[in-house]
């Protein structure tokens, strides 16, 4: 479709600069052949750069109207074949990363998470804080978006003292993987959690949890955490998860955080979305937030 043009109404997205310095930055990393249930998430990151430009980049924050537009802005293209070549995929957004304030990666399944938070970490793995909001935990074993923190526990060293699960939900993890969490010391805070303290509350104790050695952080923002209502192109939603409201809070927050350098946008299946694009459209939004959480720094 055609989306009209209004010189006084410029759109989102486009964004090129190609040398230097990058305030923000996005790169598609689409991961899926590993996944739990198969799909194409391979194609997520060209639809949400699609939806993007249905919007602007103008917010309201404190009474005042605000753009990026002072920001520079960059679309660093896809990885290539980051499934079968994680190290070259790692080297790819450590260079982005190096260049980069806030480095967003478009998934692709949760696998994406290991190459995007070590390409963003850099040599600071030791001081490093990872925040995923999910509905599950992701420490299967093996190697799939259903272990990405499982691995980056165990075989890159990350500190699980420093690692904040947001948004667990009943009925989608087992005992054994719930054991395994609390024993290694990683911080879990429920759906249920979240209800009761809102988004805001739970963002500062994660960030300070994550943050507490001033390291990085990486946010893995799992969009199968949202109600299925809003977010049926990702296979293992459920009724009863986020809204679409409270997701693009927690990405807003996060990004106005100066430790957080990354954050990833996973498990959306773009050939599953609904006829109007909703989940497309809530991911969309969610980089658009993230933008503006970083004008906001």
């Amino acid at each position: 479709m055609t989306l009209s043009h209004d010189s006084r109404w410029p759109r989102a997205g486009d964004w090129h600069a190609p040398d230097g310095a990058v305030d923000f930055g996005i790169i598609g990393i689409p991961t899926y052949s590993t996944s739990i249930t198969p799909g194409n998430a391979n194609e997520t990151p060209a639809a949400i750069r699609a939806a993007i430009p249905r919007y602007s980049e103008a917010f309201v924050s404190g009474g005042e109207i605000h753009t990026a537009a002072r920001l520079i802005r960059h679309d660093f293209g896809d990885v290539d074949n980051p499934d079968g070549d994680e190290a070259g995929a790692i080297r790819v957004l450590s260079a982005a990363a190096a260049r980069t304030r806030l480095l967003v990666a478009l998934g692709g399944d949760n696998a994406l998470t290991v190459p995007v938070a070590l390409g963003a970490w850099g040599d600071n793995i030791t001081t490093a804080g990872l925040i995923t909001v999910d509905a599950h935990l992701d420490v299967r074993d093996g190697v799939s978006n259903g272990s990405p923190v499982r691995r980056l526990i165990e075989e890159f060293n990350v500190d699980p003292a420093r690692v904040v699960q947001v948004g667990i939900a009943d009925f989608a993890n087992s005992t054994d993987y719930l054991a395994r969490v609390r024993d290694w010391g990683v911080t879990v805070i429920t759906r249920d959690d979240v209800a009761e303290r809102g988004v805001d509350a739970v963002v500062r104790e994660a960030l300070a949890i994550a943050g507490s050695e001033g390291g990085p952080i990486h946010i893995d923002l799992d969009i199968d955490a949202c109600d299925r209502s809003v977010a049926p192109a990702c296979p293992a939603s459920l009724p009863g998860g986020f809204s679409a409201y409270e997701m693009r809070r927690f990405a807003r927050l996060f990004a106005r955080d100066d430790r957080v350098v990354s954050i990833d946008l996973a498990e959306i299946d773009a050939a599953m979305d609904a006829p109007d694009g909703r989940t497309i459209r809530l991911a969309a939004l969610c980089v658009l937030d993230a933008l503006a959480g970083l004008t906001e720094r």
